[in-house]
């Protein structure tokens, strides 16, 4: 009994958990209750940092479209296109670190000219973004030679190492234990530690200098010898600044220098009255399938429509945690597993009846009805989430798609066929326990 208790606990705290998340940004609760003015806002869950938001892409939102020239002029003729690769991807990589998903990044060629064009969904002031993009952020090291060899003054002399960022594994954002303001913590490659093990031996009681882009930003005092190939770059950063420090790190440097020529913000490219419509469209088919099931199912229907609307919740705030951005192919693999979720209840439903007609009782129909119907749910989710895998492509096999749209709608039916498959048997099996007992 208390076992049981425990579970139904535990099932009412994930849902009251998924529908805090899923509450809307600026949630406003006004009404008059006797002589009492009732007026309170509502906020979705926040944990520390973590805020769970929902992430719309260029089609359904817009965005911001920037437009950089290359310069090309020092570069070979048989390494351009490996630059301009190159170039493409380190940007990528930086918008999606600086919290930009499914961006386009595009090369385009202009007369005799390059240019690389970026779509950033949901963003209208991207001034941070920009500079984020055309940062070069080449991280180097530096000793000091000075007249006082403890402190850095300004007739210092840096003496470049070899010791670059190319030497970083990792760069991450830190916090000091003793100060709590952010800082930026490196950790280096093999090759890399052993050559910062050997600079701070060198160095014990001097300064060593980081530098970016040929500025000094930290300058601490060696204090021991640091072997385990880890570095940390301290400094008055703010946390955006340290954020901002670490992805130009992580992301390494452009192979070429670019200029931004053209910024415009763009609307939903599908235009607001057909993403009206395609929420529309979703909803009626939503409510004509919990009517089916309900009509035709009775009891069973309702059961359904309840471990639905819970799928529909849970699968919405795990999009919101990841954060998932939402495109329109990405609504629609959201669609085509509710058919799933749907599909494994008509199995269980089914099963279940057999057993009714062959004169087993409530309880045991549940049980051997579930049985029955487990392995082809299995079967038909496991077969769905191999394709929704495959159109993933998380290896990024040049043989399967690459495309954003592609991957969009992969991850929201992926997620969608997982979720089914735990609403399906382990929701949809207390709901009928509940009701039937």
């Amino acid at each position: 009994m208390m076992l049981k208790l425990l579970k139904y606990t535990g099932l009412f705290i994930l849902i009251i958990l998924v529908i805090w998340i899923d509450l809307p940004e600026n949630l406003r609760v006004k009404f008059n209750f006797l002589k009492y003015k009732v007026d309170f806002k509502i906020s979705p869950l926040t944990i520390g940092r973590k805020e769970f938001k929902t992430h719309l892409g260029l089609d359904l939102k817009g965005g911001s479209h920037l437009v950089f020239q290359a310069d090309t002029a020092k570069v070979r003729p048989e390494d351009l296109q490996d630059s301009l690769d190159s170039a493409r991807d380190i940007i990528e990589r930086r918008v999606n670190l600086f919290g930009v998903s499914e961006p386009t990044v595009l090369e385009l060629k202009s007369g005799g000219g390059y240019r690389i064009a970026v779509d950033l969904p949901g963003i209208s002031d991207v001034n941070e973004a920009i500079q984020l993009i055309g940062k070069t952020a080449q991280l180097s090291f530096a000793e000091i030679a000075t007249s006082e060899a403890k402190t850095a003054t300004p007739e210092a002399v840096l003496k470049p190492t070899e010791l670059t960022g190319k030497d970083v594994k990792k760069a991450q954002v830190q916090f000091d234990s003793q100060t709590g303001k952010p800082q930026v913590g490196l950790q280096f490659s093999q090759k890399g530690g052993k050559m910062f093990a050997d600079l701070t031996r060198k160095n014990i009681g001097k300064p060593l200098a980081m530098l970016i882009d040929g500025y000094p930003i930290s300058t601490p005092i060696v204090q021991q010898e640091i072997p385990d190939g880890n570095a940390v770059i301290t400094g008055n950063f703010t946390l955006d600044e340290a954020k901002k420090l670490a992805i130009a790190i992580n992301s390494g440097a452009l192979p070429l220098p670019i200029q931004l020529v053209e910024q415009r913000n763009i609307g939903p490219t599908l235009g607001a009255l057909e993403v009206r419509k395609s929420v529309f469209a979703g909803g009626v088919g939503l409510a004509m399938v919990l009517l089916f099931m309900i009509l035709y199912y009775r009891k069973l229907g309702f059961i359904a429509a309840i471990a639905l609307t819970i799928y529909g919740l849970l699968s919405f705030a795990i999009f919101r945690a990841i954060p998932v951005v939402l495109t329109l192919p990405g609504v629609a693999g959201f669609i085509l597993s509710i058919g799933m979720a749907v599909d494994s209840n008509i199995l269980i439903f089914e099963r279940i009846r057999e057993e009714l007609r062959r004169g087993n009782d409530i309880d045991v129909a549940i049980r051997l009805g579930f049985g029955r119907a487990i392995d082809a749910i299995k079967d038909a989710n496991i077969t769905t989430f191999l394709v929704a895998f495959i159109l993933f492509n998380p290896l990024n096999w040049e043989f399967l798609p690459q495309f954003g749209l592609v991957r969009g709608f992969a991850l929201t039916l992926g997620i969608g066929v997982a979720t089914s498959l735990f609403t399906g048997v382990f929701i949809t099996k207390r709901l009928i326990n509940s009701f039937y007992r």
